[in-house]
């Protein structure tokens, strides 16, 4: 996608080329491409190699070890990794917690945690959404009572992804019920392993297990695990939750789908020539990569927002929408284009080499189709994120 870089740009999108050709490994590559489920030890592996390169910090700020990258090389680096197929940075800790922590964490957890995180030492998961407070986050019940030098914590979470991995889970838990629901909430760092914490699978429509619920009784968890000031956490919430909308936009991931779509159109035959050849589906596809750019500009813009130490307000809400959206619609054409050949199969059976009634390239479409459909629901449902932009821009 040509955004006219300067040659200083280019230099770095040269780099970190080489660096995917030389670091990443073929067989977890192959992984990603087949939309195969990473092992935690998969992840691991890119992580360690993400950080020995200093690209896993790329985005932080020098002070806390970072290289204080461009909104355009944060560009350049998630582009090439989709179009390598690349894990996806397991977020949770490097883009979400991390912020959090470098603008309102005590010295003491920057200094501790941060490294540890680079290192790999910490795999945090999110524990925010509950059965009753997804969208409305701020009906969240998880009680965290003081009692001396701790808190007590009771109560549940779910759709926790990648939990089952975790040693460490941020959390919103309710400290006050004074005043607006939002007055009373603090953010928390909790130990997995604390006594009193059982992480149950929820397998999800593809078959995977990705997500899972998280029940907390009676857990002990230190007053000096309270990011920033109690009963403040929800302004904490808010300044991760832009930097997440932000990342669902997904422009480097969905434009690799883009990439394999072409592949595909070319080489998948209907009616005795090239998909790509076939005028309805070529007008759907130009429509696509013409929506893809203009969501690439502003998610640059956007981005580049928080060069200058500001969270993305708004904008990230719109992001979110767009980005979601056309995630899901790159699916789908991915789908309709292999047609009968993309009929959905039990993940399991997936698996090794089993076989599979058509292309390599089908076996997954639809599992990939339905596990997508989340994306419009996490990170705030795309109708809260409409009602944000409807008060913060219009003021209605």
């Amino acid at each position: 996608m040509d955004l006219n870089y300067t040659a200083e740009e280019m230099a770095f999108r040269e780099e970190v080329r080489a660096f995917l050709k030389a670091k990443l490994p073929p067989e977890i590559a192959a992984k990603v491409a087949s939309a195969t489920q990473l092992s935690k030890a998969d992840y691991d592996l890119w992580h360690l190699a993400l950080a020995e390169q200093g690209y896993l910090s790329g985005p932080w700020p020098k002070k806390f070890g970072g290289q204080e990258w461009s909104a355009v090389q944060k560009h350049i680096f998630e582009e090439e990794c989709a179009l390598a197929h690349a894990p996806r940075i397991v977020p949770f800790g490097v883009a979400m917690l991390a912020p959090v922590l470098q603008a309102f964490g005590s010295k003491e957890q920057q200094d501790y945690y941060l490294p540890r995180i680079l290192s790999g030492e910490d795999w945090w998961c999110q524990g925010y959404s509950e059965p009753g407070a997804g969208s409305d986050l701020a009906s969240l019940k998880t009680r965290a009572v003081r009692e001396g030098d701790h808190y007590i914590v009771n109560g549940q979470k779910t759709w926790t992804t990648l939990g089952q991995y975790a040693n460490k889970i941020f959390c919103l838990v309710r400290t006050g019920t004074e005043g607006k629901p939002q007055e009373g909430i603090s953010f928390l760092l909790i130990d997995m392993e604390t006594p009193g914490i059982e992480v149950r699978p929820i397998i999800l429509i593809d078959g995977e297990h990705e997500v899972n619920e998280v029940w907390f009784t009676d857990v002990k968890v230190p007053v000096e695990n309270l990011v920033g000031k109690e009963n403040e956490g929800w302004t904490y919430a808010k300044y991760l939750l832009t930097h997440e909308r932000t990342g669902i936009a997904g422009v480097g991931g969905t434009n690799a789908g883009l990439q394999a779509l072409k592949r595909l159109a070319h080489s998948e035959m209907q009616h005795g020539r090239p998909l790509i050849e076939d005028p309805l589906f070529a007008a759907r596809l130009a429509r696509f990569e013409i929506e893809l750019m203009a969501m690439a500009t502003f998610n640059l813009r956007t981005v580049a927002g928080a060069d200058a130490g500001k969270a993305p307000g708004a904008e990230s809400s719109m992001l979110k929408i767009k980005g979601s959206i056309m995630r899901q619609q790159i699916n789908d054409l991915a789908r309709r284009a292999v047609g009968p050949w993309a009929m959905p199969f039990v993940s399991e059976q997936m698996e090794g080499n089993l076989y599979h009634p058509g292309p390599d390239y089908s076996a997954k479409a639809s599992n990939v189709y339905l596990n997508n459909r989340k994306i419009s629901i996490y990170g705030g449902s795309n109708e809260v994120q409409r009602g944000i932009i409807t008060k913060a821009i219009l003021g209605l």
